[in-house]
């Protein structure tokens, strides 16, 4: 692959356009498509020529990645009207698709892909938001045949960290792993940020504090801040995670895993998607917790 290798980008939102943003600078020619025109004419402003359907994008690029909003936007990406499955000539064509996607729904398209167009199917889902993927530190967690995981590596090194879990669904496994520890984990630092709070103590320093302990952690380092400042801008939704949520949930009950920190993070995060706040940043999880009585042992 040349600096010059076409890649088509479908889903052009917040990820789509931190994803998009760091292929052009670094001299890919993208393709992309959103449904939302908006977001289709940012990303033509930075650089990025627009096509009118998913199989247009697929037409023309031999890697094709997907960052959309959920599962059933991955299955319309594909194989709804004017979807890549459309695409006659499929041969040497991928997919990489970046979303955060159903286990079984990510191995039902591939193999979808694969006898209907002949097309590979990466499942490359990422961590570490729209800056990251805009600066190339995103960690990419991949599933897929070794061959065509070796064939799209060039490409995915200029994203982030890019690491082979396994064949198709690994990434995806991995993906609920990664969501387990972190949105796990944003529940109990807006629980330290309530706690220091109170104590009275400036909580602004605690990332300092903390960075050479165990405590030290890049989402703390990140998130924290926010959660000070009341900064709930988002930079993914709270309804998205949610929506993990769920799916991590489904997935541990399926393989009868008892997950009670996941639990206590998805009810936590439907009282707040409850109270309208879905269309925030995640960070609001403390001005929910702000309100909650706390239970005292006898």
């Amino acid at each position: 692959m040349t600096s010059k290798s076409i890649i088509g980008f479908i889903g052009l939102g917040k990820m789509g356009a931190g994803f998009t943003a760091r292929l052009v600078e670094s001299g890919y020619t993208v393709i992309g498509y959103d449904i939302d025109d908006a977001c289709c004419q940012a990303a033509k402003a930075k650089g990025v020529e627009i096509a009118e359907s998913p199989a247009k994008v697929a037409e023309r690029a031999e890697i094709i990645q997907v960052c959309v909003i959920s599962t059933t936007a991955v299955e319309a990406v594909i194989l709804g009207e004017g979807g890549i499955v459309e695409v006659t000539q499929g041969q040497g064509k991928t997919v990489v698709d970046h979303s955060t996607t159903e286990l079984e729904t990510t191995k039902r398209l591939a193999k979808t892909l694969l006898e209907r167009n002949g097309m590979q199917f990466v499942d490359a889902p990422v961590s570490g938001g729209p800056g990251a993927a805009a600066e190339g530190r995103l960690a990419i967690m991949a599933g897929g045949e070794q061959a065509t995981i070796d064939a799209i590596e060039p490409l995915m090194s200029t994203l982030g960290k890019f690491t082979r879990m396994g064949e198709v669904g690994a990434g995806q496994a991995t993906k609920l792993i990664n969501q387990a520890l972190v949105l796990s984990n944003y529940c109990v630092i807006a629980e330290a940020c309530n706690l220091g709070n109170r104590f009275g103590i400036d909580v602004s320093k605690i990332p300092d504090a903390l960075s050479s302990g165990y405590a030290g952690s890049n989402l703390l380092n990140d998130l924290l801040p926010r959660m000070v400042e009341n900064d709930f801008e988002p930079r993914g939704y709270a309804r998205q995670i949610l929506k993990d949520l769920h799916m991590l949930q489904d997935a541990a009950n399926a393989l009868n895993v008892s997950m009670p920190m996941a639990g206590t993070a998805n009810s936590l995060y439907s009282m707040l998607v409850s109270q309208g706040k879905g269309e925030l940043d995640g960070a609001a999880i403390v001005s929910l917790l702000e309100g909650v009585t706390p239970e005292r042992s006898s």
